[in-house]
């Protein structure tokens, strides 16, 4: 199936961006290691899905799709808590991505796990043991999400945990997010820019979290923001002015690209303005996961980009650098990849009618659709956002982007 898209006049609107599915996931294998965590506004993404049905499960056969946060979380969580042999699976690019390190880390400290198919990639068979605290050294340059797997479940372990982080460090802010998130329930952590001391911890006072909305999500608003006429502003709800999220980065980042940020209580305001940027170049190391939306940008603004820090971007839902090169060499232009970074040069003219692949990626359907303020744009597999973001689609026709 493809879809269509063009906008028309675009309204200035109101829109609700769903529940953080990073926080979410977090809080979510925390709220099953302490009852009495109470949870609001969960994000309603197949991922979140994927792990509360997981975490809900009485089977010994757990799959969990393309979730690859569900993967690494669910990993350290059933090292910690089965009390039966588990198999962990997901789809086929999930068995593609790699895990050893987190394995490796997780059998440290006591953990049986065994791989059913390629050494260093699911699925895996989870059996029951006991963890132990230990002082792990744990390489940081592949994924954050294992430092996070690792840090959520170490509270429960006798003695907690000490991890010294080793290699170049990717998302930091997905760590450090992880790390408050811990400290609001009360768990006890000493972290500098290479340790992390957790302290054990089994049991907290009642409490109630609030889930603040994916600021990842809002990153397509900042997209289309930024490539609307002069004057246009648009309403997004509900936010922090001191988030969590290490993506909330995009207020800042978009100011280049002449979107301006007012807060006022739980509301952004994103105000269109004069913005004189011709080049573009940013280290995305802390927010790789903002790339594909801001190549679209600058592409749609005629501005020459140069992104660096992106090497976790060829294990994610699909080799992005490549997917990315592929689809924007359709617009004309010279793209250049590396394992670590992407440049391309501004386009004279924006073509129209491309029709573009998303791999089975939700963030190449999102970050492309954002065109359509621009030119017709057409996309591939549309029903792929549900993996971070089910109402994306009716949220752009609020604005105005219609299919056709």
């Amino acid at each position: 199936m493809n879809l269509s898209l063009k906008s028309f006049r675009l309204k200035d609107t109101h829109i609700e961006i769903p529940g953080s599915k990073s926080e979410s996931n977090r809080l979510l294998i925390l709220s099953s290691l302490f009852k009495n965590l109470s949870l609001e506004n969960i994000s309603n993404s197949d991922d979140t899905n994927y792990l509360l049905n997981a975490l809900n499960s009485k089977s010994s056969i757990i799959d969990i799709g393309h979730a690859g946060t569900a993967m690494r979380f669910l990993t350290s969580y059933f090292s910690l808590t089965t009390e039966k042999e588990i198999e962990l699976r997901g789809s086929q690019r999930m068995h593609n991505r790699p895990i050893k390190i987190l394995v490796d880390s997780l059998r440290q400290i006591g953990a049986s796990i065994h791989y059913l198919d390629k050494q260093g990639y699911p699925p895996l068979l989870i059996k029951p043991s006991k963890l132990f605290s230990k002082n792990l050294i744990v390489d940081s340059s592949t994924s954050s999400q294992y430092i996070s797997s690792l840090l959520l479940i170490a509270p429960k372990i006798s003695g907690g945990l000490k991890i010294e982080l080793k290699g170049r460090e990717t998302s930091r802010p997905y760590i450090d997010m992880t790390i408050l998130i811990l400290k609001k329930i009360g768990v006890k952590i000493n972290s500098t820019e290479n340790h992390i001391t957790i302290s054990e911890l089994q049991k907290i006072d009642p409490k109630k979290h609030y889930v603040e909305s994916d600021w990842s999500s809002a990153s397509y608003f900042y997209s289309v923001v930024a490539l609307a006429e002069i004057g246009y502003s648009l309403k997004l709800s509900k936010f922090t002015l001191n988030s969590l999220q290490g993506d909330s980065k995009v207020a800042e980042i978009y100011k280049s690209f002449g979107v301006k940020t007012i807060y006022l209580d739980d509301l952004l305001i994103l105000k269109k303005i004069e913005s004189q940027t011709q080049n573009f170049s940013f280290d995305l190391t802390s927010n790789p996961d903002l790339a594909q939306t801001i190549c679209i940008t600058c592409l749609g603004l005629g501005i020459k980009c140069n992104l660096t820090g992106l090497h976790t971007l060829k294990i994610k839902e699909t080799d992005r650098l490549q997917a990315l090169k592929n689809e924007l060499s359709k617009f004309n232009l010279k793209v250049k990849i590396t394992d670590d970074s992407i440049s391309f040069d501004n386009v004279e003219f924006l073509k129209s009618n491309v029709v573009i692949e998303t791999y089975d990626d939700h963030r190449m359907a999102m970050s492309f659709a954002c065109l359509a303020t621009k030119v017709k744009v057409i996309i591939k597999d549309p029903a792929v956002v549900s993996k971070s973001y089910k109402s994306f689609w009716l949220d752009l026709e609020r604005i105005a982007i219609f299919s056709e």
